[in-house]
């Protein structure tokens, strides 16, 4: 019978609403449009705060590699990098473990254009240095180097998507390293 009168009302032009349905449906539909706003401006605030060269690298790696020493031996390794980026600059932190063997890697970098600059420090055998090179979008090769202990390291970071090489090549007694990580 009900049917019967909406039908009659929507004939002449007139629709009888189920006024606490309809306002349960406008609510619902306000709070998914207040929902999609929220994805939406945090989605353009993290894409704008990660938007630069170092964007591609962000977040927690982890996985494993060799690291050579300089008798020649070498040992597989545990790693894990962590990169915060923001614009044109990025902290990051590289720590790998074998069971004799361990590093802690510090950097704060900057880049202009595809020139990288900055600072380094290695917290195990307490040593810093500078940093420079270049790249962008996730590709890099930088020179790390001390003024005083004469260490110097070649290092190539590749990212694609969810994978990344690191390549070092040093004259110490930690001759150099390949780790692959992902996140």
């Amino acid at each position: 019978m009900e049917h019967q009168q909406a039908y009659r009302a929507a004939g002449a032009g007139k629709h009888r609403a189920n006024k606490p349905t309809e306002a349960r449906a406008r609510s619902r539909r306000l709070l998914m449009a207040a929902a999609v706003l929220f994805v939406v401006s945090v989605a353009n605030s993290e894409s704008h705060a990660q938007a630069g060269p170092f964007a591609p690298m962000a977040g927690t790696w982890s996985g494993s590699g060799i690291v050579t020493l300089d008798d020649g031996s070498s040992e597989r390794i545990r790693c894990r990098a962590k990169y915060a980026p923001i614009g044109p600059t990025m902290e990051m932190s590289l720590t790998c473990a074998s069971d004799a063997y361990k590093f802690n890697l510090a950097a704060n970098v900057r880049a202009e254009g595809n020139a990288i600059t900055g600072s380094w420090s290695e917290a195990s055998r307490n040593i810093s240095g500078a940093l420079q090179g270049r790249g962008g979008g996730g590709n890099f090769e930088v020179v790390a180097s001390t003024a005083g202990a004469g260490f110097s390291a070649n290092i190539a970071l590749r990212t694609s998507g969810n994978k990344q090489t690191v390549t070092m090549r040093a004259d110490s007694q930690f001759r150099g390293a390949n780790i692959t990580m992902s996140r």
